[in-house]
């Protein structure tokens, strides 16, 4: 089975239906939706609908922070340009985009898999994975070999030995890499919708479980549409600048 994971598609759906459209021609059997879908970007309703579509054909979808903030109202905790769009895409949802939001789960296991949008410490406590150690703690929290989230916007990739700690591996992209047996691995999605690696082409990923192979994906994009609705929609202009940057 080959599973397709994208995550942090913020409200850009530009990136998103790029990287639907690449992973549909590379091919899939399963998808896998990690979580914020909304915040950011200018197109909420539209990539909150289709992620409810896509749930409906069979697709796994996850609960992200800012999925949970504009389902709630509550910012806590949020810079002011994540709170300015999220009081924003509060305003454009109606209740049953918020339902759908709040029907979603922070973690899902499924074989030797764990899907998450943070960390499998505390899922709904949503602490980034931005180290070795970091990464450590998620794979020690959960029996499940493989670790499959996002939330830090940075394609990312961790493996631990028995009785080691972890050991952080720059993945390169369009590249299978395999899972060996006898290590625990932990895979960071870069984001969809708002990379943060300094590439700005949308991010997926591709995971093989016959092959035990995964693969980052990189998919360049409409960037001048999905900046040009940020504007027209007055959300803070440096949500729309660093789309071209990827920072």
């Amino acid at each position: 089975m080959r599973i397709a994971f994208m995550s942090d598609i913020h409200g850009n759906r530009e990136a998103f239906d790029a990287c639907l459209a690449h992973a549909g021609r590379v091919g899939y059997d399963r998808l896998v939706l990690l979580g914020d879908f909304v915040g950011y970007g200018a197109d909420p309703v539209y990539v909150v609908d289709r992620v409810a579509e896509l749930v409906a054909k069979g697709a796994i979808a996850l609960l992200g922070n800012h999925d949970e903030a504009a389902m709630t109202g509550n910012t806590e905790g949020m810079n002011q340009y994540a709170r300015d769009s999220i009081l924003w895409t509060c305003a454009e949802l109606d209740d049953s985009q918020r339902e759908f939001l709040g029907s979603l789960e922070t973690s899902v296991s499924e074989d030797d898999r764990l899907y998450v949008h943070s960390e499998a410490t505390a899922p709904r406590a949503w602490h980034y994975i931005t180290n070795a150690a970091e990464a450590e703690r998620s794979m020690r929290a959960t029996e499940k070999r493989l670790t499959f989230c996002g939330h830090t916007h940075r394609p990312q990739l961790y493996h631990m030995a028995s009785m080691k700690p972890a050991v952080h591996f720059k993945p390169p992209s369009g590249q299978p890499i395999p899972l060996i047996g006898n290590r625990k691995w932990l895979a960071v999605q870069g984001a969809v919708g708002q990379p943060r690696d300094e590439n700005p082409a949308a991010a997926w990923g591709l995971f093989d479980t016959e092959s035990v192979e995964f693969t980052y994906m990189r998919v360049p994009y409409d960037i001048e549409t999905a900046a040009g609705k940020i504007h027209a929609a007055h959300l803070p202009q440096i949500l729309a600048a660093r789309l071209y940057i990827g920072r």
